[in-house]
């Protein structure tokens, strides 16, 4: 097959290419989410051991969510690299169909459709982890101050 053959499947990729950077943009997002959520929650749990009896009702409270917050978090991060991985996946599928002239249509369709719903449950994991935050957020500032209790 020649070079000139090949152009076509390689502008065709250039747009899984692109979805793998995007996709790293947003895992890169929730990596540090994670991290900031693994370190509130040791410091939390420093906390605890000196914390009165009401301290520690509110501490529990937080550790609670910051427990969900991370399995949203991990979930979310799982889903975007499949995301990447399928959208890899997609990209050498295109390159071995038309080197080989496969009639991979179907897969390639599969591939792309499964790349974008991993992308949805993604940012469907990110919005949850973000209201979770706001959630643990109220907890820590008084009603009279916040509108977060509105």
């Amino acid at each position: 097959m020649s070079l000139s053959a090949l152009i076509p499947s390689i502008q065709l990729a250039i747009g899984p290419v692109i979805l793998i950077s995007g996709v790293g943009m947003i895992l890169l997002s929730m990596t540090n989410r994670f991290g900031r959520v693994i370190d509130r929650s040791r410091q939390l749990s420093r906390a605890l051991h000196d914390a009165t009896e009401s301290e520690r009702t509110s501490i529990i409270q937080q550790l609670r969510i910051l427990s969900t917050r991370s399995r949203l978090i991990r979930a979310g991060i799982a889903c975007g690299v499949l995301s990447v991985l399928l959208a890899a996946l997609l990209i050498c599928s295109l390159f071995v169909g038309a080197l080989l002239q496969l009639g991979i249509a179907v897969l390639i369709v599969c591939l792309f459709v499964l790349c974008m719903v991993c992308i949805i449950v993604c940012l469907l994991y990110f919005i949850a982890d973000i209201n979770l935050s706001l959630k643990a957020l109220s907890l820590e500032i008084p009603p009279e101050v916040s509108s977060l209790h509105e």
